[in-house]
């Protein structure tokens, strides 16, 4: 896909989506992600480590205006038109050595095909990004996402499937494999079967299944979420068009 560069952002126009206030483009957006002042939302060891200075979270955007970034960026990259490129890396190098404010946290397939940052037009220090194959919400991942929202502020959290996903495809076959491969069934297992071995729908299943086991089996994040501080979504990515679509 051609790639090029522009510093104008066009906000969205579908009315499914939250507007980000009059007026805020996109470099004023991350100027308010980085600038803000993080509020607590954690106890005990948590807290101990939220006190740390060079990961305090310093977000203060709304988890309405960070999805809606997030979704906006990848409008950006379907229509070729990215600007994360325009950014100065060297600086932003620079200011993410010492510590890191992502305004967004991504729970992704392993997959080659999705590169996270890209298809977000988002550049360093602006996403969390966790990837195994299938995007299976497992102990160590709810873990690494618990830490983005308790230590670092994320205010949106999005379960990314794609299209073609092996790891599905995998769990339909439900074939001998090697090594450890096979203990990613259990996780895609729920959804196969809601599916009906249906592979799209199976992974359309699947990242509904693994957002609503983040909100459901994590303290941390349900209590972000009823102090409207957090939002977890599901979506699928679409290999050949480069489109990111919310499913649930």
């Amino acid at each position: 896909m051609p790639m090029t560069t522009s510093s104008n952002t066009q906000h969205s126009t579908n009315p499914t989506e939250t507007p980000l206030d009059p007026g805020w483009s996109r470099r004023g957006f991350l100027r308010s992600s980085v600038a803000g002042v993080a509020a607590g939302m954690m106890t005990g060891a948590g807290a101990e480590l939220a006190m740390a200075p060079s990961a305090r979270a310093q977000t203060t955007v709304s988890p309405e205006a960070a999805l809606q970034e997030m979704m906006e960026g990848n409008r950006r990259f379907v229509e070729s038109r990215m600007t994360s490129f325009d950014e100065d890396l060297k600086m932003l190098k620079e200011k993410t050595a010492e510590k890191q404010e992502p305004f967004a946290a991504l729970l992704s397939c392993a997959d080659s095909r999705v590169p996270v940052e890209l298809i977000f037009d988002q550049s360093i220090g602006h996403l969390f990004v966790t990837r195994v194959a299938g995007n299976v919400a497992s102990s160590e991942i709810i873990a690494s996402l618990e830490y983005g929202v308790a230590v670092l502020g994320t205010k949106t959290i999005m379960v990314l499937g794609h299209g073609n996903c092996g790891a599905v495809k995998a769990s339909i076959e439900a074939k001998a494999v090697p090594g450890q491969i096979s203990g990613l069934y259990r996780y895609i297992r729920p959804a196969v079967d809601q599916a009906s071995k249906d592979l799209d729908a199976a992974i359309k299943a699947n990242a509904k299944i693994q957002a609503a086991l983040l909100r459901e089996s994590s303290p941390v994040i349900a209590d972000a979420i009823d102090k409207k501080q957090l939002m977890v979504v599901a979506a699928v990515y679409d290999l050949a068009t480069g489109k990111v679509t919310q499913v649930d």
